[in-house]
């Protein structure tokens, strides 16, 4: 049985915010992962758009993280850049992985 959950942070940026959006995400991955994460991408959209995605290994991990006032989350990148920010959490109620081609093993 899969437990794991993606949350989803969709944020719009100025495109004078883009350097300091993918900098503030650096710093982010750069610390000690919290305890569950499992994964975890900045995706650039079109018009500004971004998304940060995390797959976590339950629920629990990903509210004890939230809940922490110890160090940043995603959230809390967006907070000065004057970003239109969004969050959703999404069960992952199966998946399909491609096998990782020979050439690159």
């Amino acid at each position: 049985m899969i437990n794991w959950v993606l949350a989803e942070v969709d944020v719009r940026v100025a495109a004078e915010h883009e350097g300091q959006l993918i900098a503030a995400y650096h710093r982010l991955i750069a610390l000690p992962p919290p305890d569950g994460l499992l994964q975890t991408e900045l995706l650039r959209g079109q018009d500004g758009g971004w998304r940060i995605q995390t797959l976590w290994a339950d629920r629990l991990a990903l509210e004890a993280v939230r809940a922490s006032s110890e160090g940043p989350t995603a959230p809390h990148l967006f907070r000065d850049l004057d970003a239109d920010v969004s969050f959703e959490i999404f069960e992952v109620v199966d998946e399909w992985v491609t096998p990782e081609p020979e050439s690159l093993r």
